[in-house]
């Protein structure tokens, strides 16, 4: 009876590891068309204007992707990236958002080199003062308080939503409750190398690579 019981668990738990591993494959296979901008492994490309996805919170990613679709964000037509992952949203099934979501979440973040030239005690006075209530003093985001990463999120898309923000492209819709707040916020720093120095200071802080 108790060699039954073990060989019957051993085939469960099996059965269990292809079950996951199905479920993994799946979820990148679902990838695959995000890939192509945003990276195989969800790393990102500054030259094609879009932000790494690995290693943010899930329920962030999947908060946006829904932004996207329903027209909260991407809107504007002065915002040219967010028009064009507006469009894209539209092939993802709402299904799958929350896959799509879970699996880029369980991604390694990726590596990022602050700009050298940075005045990192300044970015770090002005972070910790004005940001990092709500994205952590690490700038490692906080799910309870609907704040993404941002420590591992290339330079030139952090001041680009940035500006999206100051601008009213982005967090003026009546629905995106978490993008106004972020709106009011953005017009906190008193200038452009003071955003550069708070910028390069999370980054700083982004965790080392393998």
């Amino acid at each position: 009876m108790k060699n039954s019981l073990c060989a019957a668990l051993g085939c469960l738990l099996l059965w269990l590891g292809m079950g996951a591993s199905q479920a993994l494959a799946d979820a990148a296979a679902l990838y695959q068309p995000c890939a192509v901008c945003h990276g195989a492994a969800g790393e990102g490309n500054v030259a094609l204007q879009a932000p790494a996805l690995a290693g943010q919170s899930a329920t962030y990613l999947q908060r946006q992707l829904q932004h996207f679709k329903e027209g909260i964000r991407g809107a504007d037509p002065a915002d040219q990236p967010g028009a064009q992952m507006r469009a894209m949203s539209a092939t993802v099934r709402e299904a799958d958002i929350a896959v799509l979501a879970e699996y880029l979440a369980a991604l390694p973040p990726p590596t990022v080199t602050p700009a050298a030239d940075a005045d990192l005690r300044n970015g770090n006075n002005y972070y910790q003062a004005n940001c990092g209530a709500c994205h952590g003093s690490r700038a490692e985001g906080n799910p309870a308080l609907h704040a993404p990463a941002l420590a591992w999120l290339d330079a030139s898309y952090l001041r680009r939503q940035f500006e999206n923000f100051q601008r009213g492209l982005r967090g003026t819709h009546p629905e995106d409750k978490y993008g106004r707040q972020m709106k009011m916020m953005a017009n906190t720093l008193p200038d452009d190398k003071t955003l550069a120095d708070v910028i390069a200071f999370m980054q700083s802080l982004a965790p080392a690579g393998p």
